[in-house]
């Protein structure tokens, strides 16, 4: 099934991610953190740990660091107490922006976030205003020239529930959130390694931004990106940089 170009996005996405990668390691240890409290200390029960774990090393962070966090969070070590918090708005021209933060101050948080949609021409809604048009799944990204057909066959019979291509070639198999770590390792043993491998909110339709109004809505999901409380931004905008 074909679906949106989206290589060249994900490039530009996977670039500017390494180069934030002391903000990324950051986010990770609070990612860490959070599943170790909720879910135990060990990644072989603990789904979104293990998730947590495989990006760090992925990162390439210290072990040291990824072993304190899971310290944190399962109460063997002191540490600051974060909590998750969801904040959803629209961006230029009424495209969904769904923000998933991690606080341990969420007065500072909700100021923050509240001030760069309204600095950079986007604004707040209810809880609920977004989310009904993003899907949350488990997503693995292959880049092209991946055997289409083999990667299909692996991944159906590993339980996913769609396999996508796009103009570009880039494969996308999309799988239940639960599911996504056997999924994945299913994947590995048959020799297919995703370029992105993630749970995520993914839109269920997109719009495609293009001149001014592309510069702006990018200008909006920087700063919110760039917020420290902020773990991960998903909008139904695609930035055509062509």
């Amino acid at each position: 099934m074909a679906g949106h170009s989206k290589w060249a996005n994900i490039k530009h996405k996977k670039a500017a991610t390494d180069a934030k990668r002391g903000k990324v390691w950051t986010r990770l240890i609070k990612e860490i953190t959070v599943g170790a409290r909720m879910g135990g200390a060990d990644i072989a029960t603990n789904p979104r740990l293990r998730l947590a774990v495989d990006k760090a090393a992925d990162a390439n962070m210290p072990k040291e660091n990824v072993t304190r966090a899971i310290q944190r969070g399962s109460g063997s070590l002191e540490g600051a107490s974060y909590e998750e918090i969801r904040y959803e708005g629209y961006g230029i021209n009424g495209a969904a922006i769904i923000v998933d933060c991690m606080t341990d101050n969420r007065v500072r948080t909700v100021a923050e976030v509240r001030h760069a949609f309204s600095k950079f021409g986007g604004n707040m809604g209810t809880e609920g205003s977004v989310a009904f048009l993003f899907q949350h799944c488990g997503q693995l990204l292959f880049a092209p020239g991946t055997d289409e057909d083999a990667l299909m066959e692996a991944a159906l019979d590993a339980g996913a529930e769609d396999v996508l291509t796009d103009e570009e070639g880039g494969i996308e198999v999309l799988c239940p959130p639960f599911e996504f770590a056997s999924v994945k390792d299913a994947l590995e043993k048959a020799g297919f390694k995703a370029e992105v491998a993630e749970i995520v909110m993914k839109p269920s339709t997109e719009i495609v931004f293009t001149g001014d109004d592309a510069v702006k809505m990018q200008k909006l999901l920087d700063a919110l990106e760039n917020l420290d409380d902020v773990q991960e931004v998903y909008t139904n905008a695609v930035i055509d940089g062509e």
